[in-house]
């Protein structure tokens, strides 16, 4: 834990530190400066810590990768059985609180709690019209970091609205589950309270984004009452639509439409490379899930992770639109056009669609693989219509409105009414978490919807219960804490 906590509190003082000089300055010499602790004087001040809170979204890339891969709906794949030994452990189900992929996931992560915390700890300092809408945005990206951090790790450390500081980790405690949700549920009340119905800037926290995960955070706790209620609010607000065409919704032209309800933006015009995957501007896992050494129409080459399996290929229906969008038939796809591609670890002939590297524009920055522009709908509006829809039938409130929404997804997907279903209780529960799965495939969702649903051990190969719900705290974080926090059970 020391080793992040200093190097997001040297972070922030180095990224706060904001020199003004001009020719009074320069003619006569005088004592100024700006750390983390004199710092936020001015709406301007707090405008640039809430975009250094944003920033850590583009590292939840991690999230989706290692996330999809953990399911049955992916292999590792990569170069050979030793390309990032992390990654191929979660696959196989066989990871150890020794893993580089999750060290990572937990660091940045907090780091994102950590920058929320010191804006929420001087949020008295400076008054300033527009204030309240920083602070829900603030919160909102609290709550965002720490239901990654809680539905990964379980209970984690929290310290209020205050930043953690070294010395911590031998003295506070980890928070329960129930603990951590319930921080979230109030960052995400106040945030839906306070955020505005849309916004001009792209990205950025709005009213039903907060709606959106506060409705998850219960779901994820079985508390569909509230879910129920809080996705209808959100429903009912015709902030959000279906778009008539699925294809488009993962292309350009698709970022940040009618169904995004939330959505991590990234850029290809600035540079990154592998000492600090963090710190690119791209979507790096889309680069790791390319086919490899491609060469062809529409996409480019990648280092062939996350390659989807027979059995999700398989559970997409005749007739279903979605699965031309979500799977790539790489062997069909090279007949008919003439590509070429290199074969990867445990290739299976497809890649994920929906986020593997398209061909790029006249400013992409190198390393190309780790740049790609391409955004990460983290939350769509057909997911909020299925977690509700879960919500009014698992918690036995109204199958008949669950129906109704689950339909309206299977509608756009076959482009008819055919394909409604009409079932009721347990089987109607069946239906809408295979349509989950189809629906939302590749897109980071699949295993935790296992776990909170209690099928993991049956769907996934190599998934022990009571072990495998939670992933272990990383070795460092327990060894610093000096015996402070227990690991995880069975690891």
């Amino acid at each position: 834990m020391k080793k992040y906590l200093f190097s997001i509190v040297m972070t922030a003082a180095i990224a706060m530190a904001i020199i003004s000089c001009n020719d009074e300055f320069v003619d006569r010499p005088v004592e100024y400066s700006i750390d983390s602790e004199n710092y936020f004087n001015s709406k301007e001040d707090y405008d640039k810590a809430l975009i250094a809170a944003y920033d850590l979204l583009q590292s939840s890339y991690m999230n989706v990768l290692v996330g999809e891969i953990a399911s049955d709906n992916t292999l590792a794949g990569g170069e050979n059985a030793s390309n990032e030994p992390g990654i191929q452990q979660i696959d196989d189900m066989i990871h150890t609180p020794v893993n580089k992929q999750l060290k990572n996931l937990w660091d940045w992560m907090f780091a994102g709690v950590q920058r929320a915390n010191y804006i929420l700890e001087f949020k008295n300092k400076t008054d300033f019209q527009g204030k309240n809408q920083i602070i829900a945005e603030t919160r909102f990206l609290r709550a965002y970091y720490h239901f990654e951090l809680v539905k990964w790790f379980g209970g984690i450390p929290m310290k209020g609205d205050a930043r953690f500081v070294p010395g911590d980790e031998k003295k506070m405690p980890r928070s329960s589950k129930a603990e951590v949700y319930s921080s979230i549920e109030a960052d995400l009340i106040f945030a839906s309270e306070n955020l505005p119905l849309t916004t001009t800037q792209k990205g950025r926290a709005t009213r039903g984004a907060a709606l959106a995960l506060l409705g998850k955070a219960y779901l994820y706790q079985n508390k569909f009452a509230p879910a129920a209620a809080t996705f209808d609010k959100l429903i009912t607000s015709g902030s959000y639509s279906l778009v008539s065409n699925y294809n488009t919704i993962f292309e350009n032209e698709g970022e940040n439409g009618p169904e995004s309800v939330f959505e991590v933006q990234y850029t290809d015009v600035e540079g990154a490379n592998f000492e600090c995957l963090q710190c690119s501007e791209g979507n790096v896992a889309v680069g790791f899930s390319g086919p490899r050494s491609y060469s062809g129409d529409l996409f480019t080459s990648g280092y062939s992770f996350n390659v989807p399996t027979q059995k999700i290929v398989n559970a997409f229906e005749a007739g279903d639109n979605r699965k031309a969008v979500a799977i790539l038939d790489i062997e069909a796809w090279a007949a008919s056009t003439g590509a070429t591609f290199g074969k990867g670890y445990e290739h299976t002939g497809f890649f994920n669609r929906k986020y593997i590297p398209r061909k790029r524009s006249t400013t992409a920055q190198n390393d190309l693989n780790l740049t790609n522009p391409n955004n990460y709908r983290a939350i769509r509006y057909a997911d909020v219509l299925l977690m509700a829809a879960e919500a009014f039938n698992r918690g036995g409130i109204d199958d008949v409105k669950a129906r109704g929404y689950l339909n309206l997804v299977r509608r756009r997907a076959f482009g008819d009414l055919n394909h409604d279903i009409s079932s009721s209780g347990a089987a109607l529960t069946d239906f809408i978490l295979a349509e989950r799965r189809v629906e939302l495939a590749g897109e980071g969702h699949r295993f935790f919807d296992l776990v909170r649903t209690g099928k993991a051990a049956q769907e996934i190969p190599g998934f022990t219960a009571n072990k495998h719900e939670l992933f272990p705290i990383p070795i460092e974080e327990i060894q610093f804490s000096n015996g402070n926090w227990k690991q995880n059970q069975g690891y």
